[in-house]
């Protein structure tokens, strides 16, 4: 059995005669008729009833054109699949992000994508950074955004963007009175915090020990965006990335700048030892040219250990 005489015996199955089929294919028809006469032989029952002058499928061939044709629509998607790789690389694009990303940036930038290549498969998923990082490492995924205190072994890495973080509060809060805050603002105040181990928080911590500053933490949770629901549900203030803030904001929460300045940090992880295809490596320029800030360099994270200088903030 080979695949042009399984592509003769569709031919003659559909058409209903072996004459019809050659003028199809470009054959002769004995060529047509020795075709199917070979796979029969080969495959050890009769796939057609010649004995009414046409070529009438046996129960058999009915049974065996099923799995013909479940075949051939196998080859179709193959077919799909190589001119998505001849045209883009590779026929489909996976991306993991942690939360604070997911529902600003990521989603701006797979719509222009989804633009671009409308026939590219794309999966998605919001993780941990830790759990990105994994992913990513072991070549589960093409690109992972991640906060910067993620353990970068095993990945190549990149800065991907900073924001100058905030601290939310309810709407009707007493601190809205002020345009900017401070450590001792924060003193006494219900607190929803980010997880102990985000640097940014660890960050903000140092500041407020410095000043003396100590805020009733009432919830942990490591998501920007659920701080955000927390404080639109009045529960206390939080520090937050902005970005996250932006479908809460007028709908009973409102942000305000923090002093000293505090920045959350993003890196874009691809798999080590992998040239990216050119459909990767698009996504990670929608990717980047919606970001909003200017990324941070190497030579920032040299001069500036403990974080991203002030004038580089938004």
């Amino acid at each position: 059995m080979n695949l042009r005489q399984i592509e003769i015996f569709q031919a003659v199955f559909a058409a209903g005669t072996a004459s019809k089929a050659a003028v199809l294919l470009n054959l002769s028809q004995p060529a047509v008729s020795k075709a199917v006469q070979d796979l029969e032989r080969s495959i050890g029952f009769a796939l057609f009833d010649r004995s009414t002058g046409r070529m009438v499928p046996t129960a058999e061939g009915e049974l065996f054109h099923r799995e013909v044709e479940q075949t051939f629509a196998g080859l179709i998607r193959l077919r799909s699949s190589a001119a998505r790789i001849r045209d883009f690389g590779s026929g489909e694009i996976r991306l993991a992000s942690l939360s604070a990303l997911s529902t600003n940036i990521v989603p701006k930038a797979i719509a222009a994508f989804r633009q671009r290549h409308p026939q590219v498969a794309i999966t998605f998923q919001t993780q941990m950074s830790s759990t990105i990082r994994d992913l990513v490492a072991a070549g589960q995924f093409d690109i992972g955004l991640t906060s910067d205190e993620v353990d970068t072994t095993g990945v190549t890495v990149e800065p991907f963007a900073i924001y100058r973080a905030a601290i939310a509060l309810p709407e009707g809060h007493h601190l809205c009175a002020k345009p900017v805050l401070s450590p001792l603002d924060l003193h006494g105040e219900a607190f929803v915090a980010l997880a102990p181990e985000d640097r940014t928080r660890q960050k903000l911590e140092t500041l407020l020990a410095a000043a003396g500053a100590v805020p009733r933490i009432v919830l942990e949770t490591p998501y920007s965006t659920t701080v955000c629901a927390m404080v639109q549900a009045g529960i206390g203030c939080g520090l937050i990335n902005p970005l996250n803030a932006e479908p809460f904001l007028g709908r009973g929460l409102t942000w305000r700048p923090f002093e000293p300045a505090l920045y959350f940090c993003t890196l874009l992880l691809t798999p080590p030892g992998r040239r990216s295809s050119r459909i990767a490596e698009d996504a990670r320029t929608l990717l980047q040219s919606f970001a909003g800030e200017k990324p941070m360099q190497p030579a920032d994270l040299v001069a500036h250990p403990e974080g991203v200088p002030a004038d580089q903030g938004p």
